[in-house]
């Protein structure tokens, strides 16, 4: 009798926690990216006189829509606390991210210095490293992880498995789940889901950008950097030129 008992108990047990999970396989997240423009300038005179006319934080949202292992990722609105000339706008508005996790190719509009440039390109392998730190974002409970971007760029995701895909914002990936809070010190830059809505149903909408001329990341890294060989080397600071370049490269492929 109590054997029987049991075996009852383990099995209610079983089934309301099954019920109790409900993994999200498509939905649109939205993302605050905030940056620290101010800590991204030089400290030249030019710099110095601009600082005074921005905001402390460029603060704006975009949008994470995924169904059937693809996803978009593109900017949605300006938050009005942000006061930023027009030009540092444009980027982020033209800017886009497709992603396919079923044939791991992914399809990137960059704007770099005026143009738009897409990538077409298999998905970037990121180097992980999951810790046992937890923080809850968005409603989701969330895991940390630290990854490596770019050979010495490191990022601080945290990441929930209740979302099934393995994405997150820009073209960061590669988790056993959706990434909903991302941190890149070196850019100045986080990434933090305000909300989740599992309402959406539109997958026609995740499509990847059409354009005559695509490049792959090699091409494009090769193409900018013979474009711009002589952009960092004004003045003599090479540290500061240094540190300009790199985020320079950072940002166009991130």
């Amino acid at each position: 009798m109590m054997k029987t008992l049991y075996y009852i108990i383990t099995a209610l047990l079983f089934t309301t926690t099954t019920f109790a999970q409900q993994f999200v396989e498509k939905a649109v997240i939205e993302f605050e990216v905030s940056t620290n423009l101010k800590k991204t300038m030089t400290n030249d005179s030019w710099d110095e006189m601009m600082k005074e006319n921005l905001s402390d934080l460029k603060i704006s949202y975009f949008n994470y829509t995924f169904a059937n292992n693809k996803s978009v990722f593109k900017f949605n609105r300006w938050s009005p606390k942000t006061r930023i000339p027009k030009y540092y706008k444009e980027v982020d508005e033209e800017n886009s991210w497709y992603f396919d996790f079923n044939t791991g190719t992914m399809n990137m509009q960059k704007q770099i210095v005026g143009t738009n440039f897409v990538i077409a390109d298999s998905i970037p392998k990121i180097e992980w490293k999951i810790t046992n730190e937890n923080r809850e974002i968005a409603g989701y409970n969330c895991r940390k992880a630290v990854g490596k971007i770019m050979n010495d760029v490191y990022v601080f995701a945290f990441y929930t498995d209740d979302i099934t895909i393995s994405g997150g914002p820009c073209s960061i990936s590669g988790l056993p789940g959706m990434i909903l809070g991302l941190t890149i010190p070196r850019l100045y830059t986080s990434y933090i889901a305000t909300k989740v809505d599992v309402s959406y149903s539109n997958a026609a909408e995740i499509t990847p950008v059409t354009a005559k001329k695509t490049y792959d990341f090699t091409g494009l890294k090769s193409l900018i950097e013979e474009k711009t060989k002589d952009w960092f080397s004004y003045g003599d600071n090479k540290e500061e030129n240094e540190r300009q370049k790199n985020m320079f490269i950072w940002n166009a492929f991130l």
